[in-house]
């Protein structure tokens, strides 16, 4: 089975977050990446700006992969990035694939 996996962190973290799937071994297949902007109760670390609008500047990314390489990722991950901004998540895939 395959599920997506969310990750959503402040978007300082860009690089890193992207470099450690990017240079993950074996090969990823690939991921996502959007802007968003996350709403929380907790905006003692924003910057001010983010504090009077009431959101702070977020990056998602999306990865399809299979079940089994989601522990794998995640232990990438907190070897790399040390932060506990970062969250993750995974949803089921029950299906996929191309229109052509």
């Amino acid at each position: 089975m395959s599920s997506c996996l969310h990750l959503v962190f402040p978007a300082g973290l860009e690089e890193d977050v992207s470099a450690a799937l990017i240079e993950h071994e074996p090969p990823l297949p690939g991921f996502t990446l959007l802007q968003a902007e996350g709403h929380s109760q907790d905006f003692a670390n924003a910057p001010a700006d983010e504090q009077v609008r009431g959101r702070v500047a977020r990056r998602v990314i999306l990865m399809t992969l299979p079940d089994e390489t989601i522990p794998h990722v995640i232990a990438a991950l907190r070897a790399r990035v040390h932060s506990t901004h970062v969250v993750w998540w995974t949803t089921r895939i029950e299906d996929s694939g191309r229109l052509a």
